[in-house]
C-alpha cells in the first residue's frame, strides 16, 4: 500500500505543479517555464518517493515496467489506480486555486488539458498529435527503463528522466500540450469536460501503447545491458 500511496502523491505533485504552472503562470514564464515545471516536479518526486515505489507516476511507465518483466499484475493495477486518482485530485485542487483568480473560468482558461486541432494551441492535426505522443512516450520510457536497469548509474536516473521530460515539453507543448502520461491527461480532462474530455481517449491509448512497446524492447534484450 505504501507504494500505491507514493504513486498517488507523486502523480498529484506532477500534475498540480506542471499543469498549475501552465494555468497560473503560463503567460509569465512561457513554454520553457512550463517545461521546467514538469521536469523539476518529476526530479523532486524521483528522489522523494523513488525509494518507495520507483516513482513511475505515469501509467505508461508502469505498463512499460510490467511488460519488461519488472513488476507483477497486482502492483500494476495498484500503481495505475494510485496514479489516476492522484491526477484527478491534483486537477481538483488546481481548479479551486485557479478559480480564486479574477476573471478565470474553467471553460475559457482550462486546467492545462491536452488536445489537438482547431482552437487548441497551434491547431496540429490528430495524426501529428498521435505520432508525437507515441514517439515521445517511447523515448521517455526507454530512458526510464534504461537508466534504472541493473548496471546503470541509477543514482543519476532521476535527473536524466527529468531532463528528458523537459526536452519533450519544449518540443511538444505546441503540438498536444504534451501528455506522455494518461493520468496527467485524464485528471484535467474530467474536470474541464467538453473538447478536452472528448479528445482524452488519444492520450490514454497512444502513450499506453508506446509504454508497452518500450517494455517489449527491454524484455527482448534489445537494449538490455
Amino acid at each position: 500500500m505504501k507504494k500505491y500511496v507514493a504513486e498517488f502523491i507523486g502523480t498529484f505533485t506532477l500534475v498540480l505543479f506542471g499543469c498549475g504552472t501552465a494555468v497560473v503562470s503560463g503567460v509569465a514564464v512561457g513554454h520553457l517555464g512550463i517545461a521546467f515545471a514538469f521536469g523539476f516536479a518529476l526530479i523532486a518526486m524521483a528522489y522523494g518517493i523513488g525509494p518507495v515505489s520507483g516513482c513511475h507516476i505515469n501509467p505508461a511507465v508502469s505498463l512499460g515496467v510490467f511488460t519488461a518483466g519488472r513488476m507483477n499484475v497486482k502492483d500494476l493495477v495498484g500503481y495505475i489506480v494510485g496514479q489516476v486518482l492522484g491526477g484527478i485530485a491534483a486537477a481538483a485542487v488546481l481548479r479551486v486555486i485557479a478559480e480564486g483568480m479574477s476573471g478565470y473560468s474553467v471553460a475559457a482558461n482550462g486546467l492545462g488539458q491536452d488536445g489537438w486541432g482547431p482552437g487548441y494551441q497551434m491547431g496540429y492535426s490528430l495524426q501529428a498529435g498521435m505520432v508525437f505522443e507515441f514517439v515521445a512516450t517511447l523515448i521517455f520510457v526507454i530512458v526510464i527503463l534504461g537508466s534504472t536497469q541493473g548496471g546503470a548509474p541509477t543514482a543519476m536516473a532521476g535527473l536524466a528522466i527529468g531532463i528528458t521530460l523537459v526536452v519533450i515539453h519544449i518540443f511538444g507543448i505546441n503540438i498536444t500540450g504534451v501528455s506522455v502520461n494518461p493520468a496527467r491527461s485524464l485528471g484535467p480532462a474530467l474536470l474541464v469536460g467538453g473538447q478536452a474530455l472528448s479528445q482524452v481517449w488519444m492520450f490514454l491509448i497512444v502513450p499506453s501503447i508506446a509504454g508497452i512497446v518500450s517494455g517489449i524492447i527491454f524484455r527482448t534484450k534489445v537494449l538490455d545491458m
